[in-house]
């Protein structure tokens, strides 16, 4: 079984409403181009700065989720909705709502690992100043097979992937903001890390880049394979990447080179 991915690597926008009508521009052009499955970068509505992310942030019954829910029911496609600010009581977390075909809700993936970060010559940030760290995994009941969802910092930790797949998953998705200092160093190394590891289809959704923005952000949206393989990659600017999502090939990959089934947890 196959089914077509596509990953939205769109700028964002100070203004919320532009930033909504980007997206769908971009989410309609997917949908048209025959993908079933969409998503969105990290903070697409937002700019990435705890000087927004309280101000931008609203509840899970809030306009931007609305948005996502009925974009998705219109074009008949599962949206996986990048993420965005979400507040719940006096928290804010950064938060993915994932929708089905019907623009049902059908997961909620709060980040987990927050970005508190101090690189010597480099960028400094600490999420926890103003985020509040998720406590679950989110993996996604699909038509078409088990799909987990992560956010950005989440990716650094191997062990929640592993997890995702060990749980079913065959292609997780990854809304992430790497920036210019850990991108190029690090981001197709970890990408392709995580699939080969686990075995699934890996695909990291990042904003586009905007060099006069809050965030620079890498860009480079990219799909691997549970080979190891890029089968898309973008670079820095606005557009769509598409990717075939074979799940033949995961259990032929699976078989071949019997990872999971080889491991002795008891060990370790």
């Amino acid at each position: 079984m196959k089914f077509k991915l596509g990953l939205c690597q769109i700028a964002g926008s100070v203004d919320k409403e532009i930033a909504k009508k980007n997206a769908e521009k971009h989410v309609r052009q997917a949908a048209e181009n025959g993908a079933q499955v969409i998503a969105l970068p990290e903070m697409w509505d937002c700019p990435y700065s705890n000087d927004y992310f309280r101000d931008y942030a609203e509840p899970a019954d809030g306009p931007t989720v609305e948005f996502m829910s009925k974009l998705a029911a219109d074009l008949g496609v599962y949206l996986i909705g990048g993420s965005i600010s979400e507040l719940d009581g006096d928290k804010v977390y950064n938060t993915s709502f994932s929708f089905n075909r019907q623009g049902d809700l059908i997961g909620r993936h709060r980040k987990v690992h927050l970005f508190d970060i101090d690189v010597k010559g480099g960028i400094r940030f600490m999420e926890s100043d103003t985020l509040t760290a998720g406590e679950d995994m989110t993996i996604l009941d699909t038509e078409f097979c088990k799909i987990g969802v992560a956010i950005c910092y989440d990716v650094r930790f191997p062990e929640w992937h592993r997890k995702m797949a060990l749980a079913g998953a065959k292609l997780i998705v990854l809304p992430a903001a790497f920036n210019m200092t850990t991108g190029p160093a690090h981001w197709d190394l970890t990408m392709r890390a995580r699939a080969l590891d686990n075995q699934v289809y890996f695909a990291a959704n990042a904003p586009a880049r905007d060099e006069n923005g809050v965030y620079v952000a890498y860009g480079n949206s990219c799909i691997a394979s549970p080979w190891g393989d890029f089968i898309a990659h973008a670079d820095e600017k606005e557009q769509i990447i598409y990717g075939d999502i074979d799940l033949d090939r995961v259990d032929a990959v699976r078989e071949q080179l019997p990872l999971l089934k080889h491991r002795r947890p008891q060990l370790y």
